[in-house]
């Protein structure tokens, strides 16, 4: 069965690049994803959410300001009864980061399963993705990672 992935940048921030290169990779690795696009609302999240009967929900900013644009968040997927929803964030999200384990820890304390730096590479939150959601790389990547090894 393909899990369902939900992705956007949240808050005011446009930026696409990220984004779409997520989507991607997370498409190419097997997932159904749902690209809500730049300039997300939280409620196009939970909406998008619910609507596509989601297992992830992967939120991405890069102007530095996802604490403000994420305050509240887990408490409304709470409210719409999506508690079992794996919640990941990743970019650049706060001005002037300097101390990432800071900034990880914030996040976690908001409620997020995982936290990414912008330098994580894809592959990277695939394969956690895969570990959450307990989902095993099909036959071909398989045979692609046998062989590239």
């Amino acid at each position: 069965m393909t899990k369902t992935v939900i992705l956007g940048v949240i808050g005011s921030d446009a930026h696409v690049v990220g984004i779409t290169i997520l989507e991607q990779a997370f498409e190419a690795a097997g997932f159904d994803v749902v690209n809500l696009g730049v300039q997300t609302s939280q409620d196009e999240f939970v909406d998008a959410a619910t609507a596509h009967d989601a297992e992830a929900v992967l939120v991405s900013s890069l102007y530095g300001h996802a604490e403000q644009d994420c305050e509240g968040l887990h408490q409304e997927m709470l409210d719409a009864d999506l508690e079992d929803v794996t919640t990941y964030i990743g970019g650049n999200l706060a001005v002037g980061q300097d101390d990432f384990d800071e900034t990880r820890k914030l996040f976690r304390e908001m409620g997020f399963d995982r936290v990414f730096d912008s330098k994580t590479d894809p592959e990277d939150a695939i394969e956690a993705l895969r570990a959450d959601l307990d989902v095993r790389p099909s036959e071909s990547e398989q045979e692609s990672q046998t062989v590239s090894a």
